[in-house]
Order: C-alpha cells, then sequence, then structure tokens
C-alpha cells in the first residue's frame, strides 16, 4: 500500500483476481490489527487489481503514510474450485494416462497461465489441470510437451 492524496486515501494491490475483496465492510487483518474497507474503487479505471481505498479510522495522509507497504490478509475463502499455491507445492503432477512428470517445486506467475515448476525444471501451465487428488494433480498435456520414454 502506498498513500495517495492528502485523505487517507491508498493504493491498494489485490492479488488472486478476487475484486469482491475489495467490497466496502470486507476486513483484513495485518500486523498492526484490523483494517475495514469504507470504500474502494479501481484505480484510474485500468484493468488491474489496483484499488484506491479508505479504511475506517485512517484519515489525512499521515494515517495513509502509516499504512505504507503494510500487508492485508484476507480470511480464506471457502471455495473448493480454488486451487492454493500451498496445496499445489510438494503435490506430483501425474498425466490422465497414469504417467508421472514430477513434483511441483515451486507456482511461477505468468500472464497467459500462472506455470507449475516441477522438479526436474518442467514447466506446466496451470490451465492443464482437470483433477486433484491429495498430494497430486492430473494435467492432460497436449502430445509431445513431455517425452516420458
Amino acid at each position: 500500500m502506498k498513500p495517495h492524496g492528502l485523505r487517507g486515501e491508498v493504493v491498494v494491490e489485490l492479488f488472486g483476481g478476487r475484486p469482491e475483496r475489495a467490497e466496502p465492510g470486507t476486513e483484513f487483518s495485518t500486523v498492526s490489527g484490523p483494517l475495514r474497507i469504507e470504500q474502494a474503487s479501481r484505480f484510474e479505471g485500468r484493468w488491474t487489481d489496483r484499488f484506491i481505498m479508505t479504511f475506517a479510522g485512517v484519515r489525512g495522509r499521515d494515517g495513509a503514510e502509516r499504512l505504507r507497504d503494510l500487508v492485508l490478509l484476507a480470511p480464506p475463502l471457502d471455495d473448493p474450485d480454488i486451487l492454493w499455491v500451498h496445496e499445489l507445492v510438494g503435490a506430483e503432477v501425474v498425466e490422465a494416462g497414469g504417467g508421472s512428470l514430477g513434483t511441483v517445486r515451486a507456482v511461477l506467475p505468468n500472464p497467459a497461465s500462472d506455470l507449475l515448476e516441477l522438479d526436474g525444471g518442467g514447466l506446466v501451465p496451470l490451465r492443464f489441470v482437470v483433477d486433484r487428488r491429495p498430494g497430486q494433480l492430473v494435467v492432460e498435456v497436449p502430445d509431445g510437451l513431455f517425452d516420458l520414454d
């Protein structure tokens, strides 16, 4: 976060593609205590996840300045279709036909589709995940993307 203007507004970048997190009344946890959104609007009308927000109890430039670089933490969403990074890292990736491709070492951001970085160095677009099981991700990849022989 960083201050914007003189009335306690701050610029906030949200991650996760969930714009409902910017609705008035939403409460975030921080190391300094909870913050509740009073008002929010998209920053300059761009197609981004950046918003100009005001928070309850934060007034003036000095109040906004105290929020600079503060990390906002949102409560978890109860959505069984969401793939969480902490659930992906360490999972075995297998093709729908059964062949193992490796274990997820990291999830890398990418504009087209986040990438699963495998322990062997391979990269698998997250959009190829078609199913998940405890500790395992099932993917359908185009022919020739991985040579399993």
